[in-house]
């Protein structure tokens, strides 16, 4: 296969995901594990949830052993052109709106926000004018 190796570009990459014919992205490399699917140890469903992302992440998080890694070369296929390669999406969790035990409309809430303070200042002013001394 090393006449094979070459850059690749995700969307070919993509393509590769079956028992039959599976590729798989890790740092930056590329490789056919279609020889290996019936032989790894977390079986082939965990080779084919890899396809179609960089599955750098999920192959760290496993520990691989170094003969496993050493294992490796003999799949590897190319590169990865990286600017291909779909760029993660953070996830942004929804914002919360403030704790709203008895479901007051948004709107009423609102206007108490506003309203609160202004009331207190003039409250306040009201009480400063009756006891201030003259």
């Amino acid at each position: 296969m090393a006449s094979d190796r070459k850059v690749h570009h995700f969307e070919e990459v993509e393509k590769h995901n079956t028992t039959k014919d599976c590729w798989l992205i890790i740092s930056g490399k590329v490789y056919d594990v279609t020889a290996f699917m019936d032989d790894h140890p977390g079986g082939d469903e965990v080779l084919l949830s890899a396809t179609g992302k960089d599955a750098t992440n999920d192959f760290e998080d496993v520990g691989h052993s170094d003969s496993a890694r050493e294992m490796m070369d003999k799949y590897y296929i190319g590169d990865i052109d990286a600017s291909t390669v779909p760029t993660k999406k953070t996830y942004i969790p929804p914002q919360q709106a403030p704790y709203n035990p008895d479901k007051t409309p948004e709107f009423v809430i609102k206007i108490l926000q506003f309203l609160v303070p202004l009331l207190i200042l003039g409250l306040a002013f009201a009480v400063r004018s009756f006891t201030k001394k003259e």
